[in-house]
């Protein structure tokens, strides 16, 4: 590589680095709480565990629904999901079926008794954390943002892989001069812990910027293939939200459809996950990589007869799949345990980075310093 493409390529891997650094740093540290939060649950009591019942019996959705409703009386049904490991059904009301996330109440209800539980630590340091990650708390306007310094970051990736070559040429791999100054150990390290961990900064950084752009891929689902299957009733009047069909016979028409699937969760006519006219109950495969996929079951809520069925399109799954991937939410602890050390060693890479380019500046300076000295003493003998 000749000497001016190595500059171009060094101009832009510390450009791209010093203006993603800061945000990169804030994203591993509020990433790595994030990556054992259902952990952390568990340590603060965040998902209590259930009380004791008389009978293992499961009441049917909708008498959990009518619950719900009989405690929010001026509200109607928006969503509803499921625990997978326990007998609980969360549900979602609101004051009308496109009522925005900030007029939504959620609460968790035991199947077995009807009885309302805990709501945990909603709100709470955990739900600061995840807004801070995703969006710097300004919405979708944050999410784009933060897509941005992702896709700034995956530049700083890559032009320091092409640096790397020509730096290692005279150099064995995993070098470290250990007798030379510190500027030149941590150059070293950094170089080091910078491949090292090259794989797995370039998954979490790309599943990062897909998930940053949750909004705009679930609006084109929304308008193409939603839109797509509910298109013959797009002219019917909605049935009203109190005369709707059964929503356990619905869910249950969905899993007949497919077999071997469970419910994730059913979102209600008039919401954005749906029509005016269906429930539209989205279904989870049994296998760790399959239930990240989901198939939207559309139930007519007039009639609860199926109408359409169909996976999500590659656009949504890739979402689907970048979502717990980002959090290495798939192998269970050790896969956790692997992502926070890499994220620590991240932030490792990112401050020894930092600290590279201020060393630099002030070794400049020096010399600079140096110079202007000799100038000076020059020009006295001069005079």
């Amino acid at each position: 590589m000749s000497r001016s493409a190595i500059l171009a390529w060094d101009a832009v891997h510390k450009w791209t680095s010093l203006g993603c650094t800061a945000f990169l740093l804030l994203l591993c540290v509020t990433g790595l709480p994030l990556v054992f939060h259902e952990e952390i649950d568990a340590l603060t009591g965040a998902h209590a565990e259930l009380p004791a019942a008389e009978t293992a019996t499961l009441h049917d959705l909708d008498a959990v629904m009518e619950t719900a409703l009989a405690a929010r009386p001026r509200e109607v049904g928006l969503y509803m999901s499921f625990d997978e490991d326990r007998p609980v059904v969360n549900i979602t009301t609101g004051p009308r079926p496109d009522a925005p996330e900030t007029q939504m109440h959620f609460q968790p209800y035991d199947q077995r008794t009807l009885a309302p539980l805990p709501m945990g630590s909603a709100g709470g340091v955990m739900d600061v954390i995840l807004r801070l990650h995703t969006d710097l708390f300004l919405g979708l306007p944050g999410l784009l943002f933060m897509g941005f310094v992702g896709l700034v970051f995956l530049a700083a990736v890559v032009s320091g892989v092409v640096l790397y070559a020509p730096f290692m040429r005279k150099l064995e791999f995993g070098t470290v001069r250990a007798s030379r100054s510190t500027r030149t150990r941590w150059l070293d390290y950094h170089n080091l812990l910078g491949v090292v961990t090259l794989a797995w900064v370039i998954v979490v950084g790309g599943t990062g910027v897909i998930n940053t752009l949750s909004e705009p891929i679930i609006k084109i689902w929304q308008a193409d293939q939603l839109a797509e299957m509910t298109a013959p009733y797009r002219d019917l009047p909605a049935p009203p939200p109190r005369k709707l069909a059964s929503i356990d016979a619905a869910v249950k028409t969905a899993m007949a459809a497919a077999p071997g699937m469970r419910p994730q969760f059913v979102a209600f006519p008039g919401g954005s996950f749906s029509s005016r006219h269906h429930y539209a109950v989205f279904m989870q495969g049994a296998k760790p990589a399959t239930k990240k996929l989901l198939t939207p079951a559309l139930v007519d809520a007039r009639t609860g007869e199926l109408t359409a069925m169909r996976p999500m399109p590659w656009y949504a799954q890739a979402l689907l799949l970048s979502q717990p991937l980002h959090f290495g939410d798939y192998g269970g602890l050790p896969m956790k345990i692997l992502w926070g050390l890499l994220d620590v060693i991240t932030i490792v890479v990112l401050g020894s980075g930092l600290y590279l380019w201020i060393a630099k500046g002030r070794r400049s300076t020096a010399a600079g310093a140096g110079v202007a000295n000799d100038n000076r003493a020059v020009l006295d003998r001069a005079a």
